[in-house]
């Protein structure tokens, strides 16, 4: 195992069990306002201090890892339940209207960030956690459908495509058992760099207000919280902004690791 993906591994279990243990345990409520203890530095009783309203952070922080967990996976599943089908069924067909119509589609979306798309669906439903899902969902469809169709196009020229299509398999067929099982590798590891990139856009949705309501605590939120107070209470802005950094660094070091681990010609090459 190589030394980014176990440091990768590591700091991302840490942010995952400190996510599940909050379904269970926090030190304090992380709802509970307690005023006369506003603004505390990190102590002993309050291990990463208190923000403005008295509120502990370790226990936000704690429950807001779940609620970025939580955005990015869903919106990584979203983008990859529709972007890997929507991928393999261009590479398959290649030079069509269908492959143009495809294609074309996922250049529209990518005209609109997530931050615009989140916009456009708050602007009708309102925000939430569950429009900021949608949004960095539908961002996320054309990524991978960009991925897998690239794979899959190089993998409809190999020798045992041609073998199956000559045992009368049709191009559904093929791409369900041929080209996906040789593509989920490089899958893999961009929904290892997707989620790290959800995790910052749940975070920078949630810090414009758009994210995750109050009373659900969000790392973004505790951030906008904190910017007009950086003068006198630093903490509010350093911890959760150390947290999203060494969330973003463990899942973007494990996918490298990843990366390194699963194309044996990386192996090779730094073996």
């Amino acid at each position: 195992m190589s030394r980014n993906l176990a440091l990768g591994a590591i700091l991302s279990s840490l942010v995952v069990l400190a996510a599940l243990t909050s379904f269970v345990w926090t030190p304090y409520d992380h709802a509970a306002m307690n005023i006369p203890d506003k603004l505390q530095t990190p102590n002993a009783t309050h291990w990463f201090g208190t923000d403005h309203f008295g509120r502990d952070m370790f226990s936000m922080i704690m429950v807001g890892a779940r609620t970025s967990i939580a955005v990015a996976l869903l919106a990584v599943g979203i983008g990859m339940a529709l972007g890997v089908p929507l991928g393999l069924a261009a590479a398959a067909r290649k030079g069509t209207w269908a492959d143009e119509l495809i294609m074309r589609g996922n250049d529209l979306v990518f005209a609109f960030p997530s931050l615009v798309i989140a916009i456009l669906i708050t602007a009708v439903f309102g925000p939430g956690a569950v429009n900021a899902i949608i949004a960095i969902g539908i961002f996320n469809i054309p990524v991978f459908a960009r991925i897998t169709r690239g794979a899959a196009l190089s993998l409809w020229e190999r020798e045992f495509i041609m073998a199956a299509r000559v045992a009368g398999k049709g191009a559904a067929r093929i791409s369900a058992e041929h080209i996906l099982p040789n593509v989920l590798n490089l899958l893999i590891v961009q929904g290892t760099i997707q989620f790290s990139l959800g995790i910052l856009a749940e975070a920078g949705l949630s810090y414009v207000g758009l994210g995750a309501q109050p009373p659900l605590p969000s790392w973004g939120r505790m951030l906008a919280d904190a910017q007009t107070m950086v003068s006198f209470a630093p903490h509010m802005a350093l911890i959760p902004g150390v947290a999203i950094i060494l969330t973003v660094l463990g899942l973007n070091l494990m996918g490298d690791g990843l990366r390194d681990w699963l194309d044996p010609r990386l192996r090779v090459t730094r073996g």
